[in-house]
């Protein structure tokens, strides 16, 4: 498929990307692996989080590049003039995950996220600067923080040509939506590698019970990570014989990073979110990462209820710097970590059920067997009938 230059292809590109793998490769809970105790929303993903939209633009040319972006926007208004409370989660820091310092420091989101390929993070803070600049209202704005996260595609993809136009950023902008999610090779997965098989991108959510607040937390990754594969427990890295360290053990290493994007409708400050963000990563772990040394690890979390938006420009009311907002106590949160960790632990393996085989000039990175893993799960008793 040609890499299209033009915005009007590019969006009719990501839009095919949504469909382009179809039924064939299944989600997660389809093979009966459901992780934890809550339930997920209707539509398993991030954009169960009221408000939350999803846009992907996959970049495939030749036989070299496998690519693209994906945007997580907060909501349906300004992210600039609206903001959300965020925090950032570092695990393992070998990443460039643009705009962390000030989302520290204010504990705010003014942007949408962007996830791409790790040359290509720049490109795409600066595109989404200028198409943020466009916007109604921002006239008079004269500084922005881009929160722009990656990974590392460079064993699929020519990594060097920095494919990420500003029309693949404003495409995945433009073109974000609530509803289904696509998942596997699209968007800022393209390329990208998880324990040996094809990675991608991946989401999962969580709605807690009426008794504990009825909130949703939602969870969508890059994964491009490795270690030591495991579903539910069962051991498939080692089973398949693809694991970190197995040369020396047996006679691989575990490298790359994931991005782990974490939304909730949950009344919570910065303070809270860098709290739940950290679960995200115990999500990780229980799918056998352990955060290598090459590794950049990293969370971002953000909360949309309206009671903690923090609206700015000139029609933000005079009082909202004063005015009391009830935020969830310390005691009401444990079941939001349950959430989390069970929403991310679900979001990467659909990244890899979801995810397609895929060849470029560099080599062949096979998707993840999924008779051989249906097979694991039955022989451990693992899946649910």
């Amino acid at each position: 498929m040609p890499l299209f230059r033009s915005s009007v292809a590019l969006l009719l590109l990501a839009a095919a990307s949504a469909s382009a793998q179809g039924p064939a490769r299944p989600r997660a809970r389809d093979l009966g692996v459901a992780p934890g105790v809550f339930p997920p929303g209707p539509l398993n993903a991030i954009t169960d989080v009221d408000g939350v939209r999803v846009g992907q633009t996959t970049l495939i040319e030749g036989d070299s590049i496998r690519s693209g972006v994906t945007a997580i926007l907060p909501h349906g208004g300004n992210a600039f003039l609206d903001r959300v409370p965020a925090a950032a989660v570092v695990g393992n820091g070998f990443g460039k995950l643009i705009g962390t310092t000030q989302v520290g420091e204010l504990g705010e989101l003014e942007t949408p996220i962007l996830l791409t390929c790790t040359l290509c993070v720049w490109k795409a803070a600066d595109a989404m600067v200028d198409w943020l600049l466009e916007q109604p209202g921002m006239e008079g704005v004269r500084s922005i923080n881009p929160v722009v996260g990656e990974t590392n595609d460079g064993g699929l993809n020519a990594i060097r040509l920095r494919p990420v136009t500003p029309a693949a950023v404003r495409s995945a902008l433009t073109g974000a939506s609530g509803g289904p999610v696509a998942e596997g090779t699209v968007g800022a997965g393209t390329g990208t590698i998880a324990f040996g098989w094809k990675g991608g991108i991946g989401t999962s959510s969580r709605r807690l019970p009426k008794s504990l607040g009825g909130w949703t937390v939602g969870v969508l990754v890059q994964s491009n990570f490795g270690g030591v594969f495991e579903i539910l427990g069962v051991p498939v890295g080692k089973e398949l014989g693809q694991y970190a360290f197995r040369r020396d053990v047996e006679g691989a290493q575990g490298g790359g990073s994931i991005m782990m994007v974490v939304a909730t409708d949950a009344p919570i400050d910065d303070r809270a979110l860098r709290r739940l963000g950290g679960r995200a990563l115990l999500g990780m772990g229980r799918t056998g990462g352990f955060m290598s040394n090459g590794s950049g690890d990293y969370v971002i979390a953000f909360a949309t209820h309206p009671a903690v938006r923090r609206r700015v420009g000139p029609g933000a009311p005079r009082d909202t710097m004063v005015t009391a907002r009830r935020t969830l106590s310390n005691d009401e949160m444990s079941a939001l970590f349950e959430g989390a960790v069970e929403a991310t632990e679900e979001a990467i393996y659909n990244s890899m059920f979801r995810a397609t085989t895929v060849t470029s000039r560099v080599g062949t990175v096979e998707a993840l067997p999924l008779d051989r893993v249906r097979a694991l799960l039955e022989r451990y008793g693992a899946a649910r009938r």
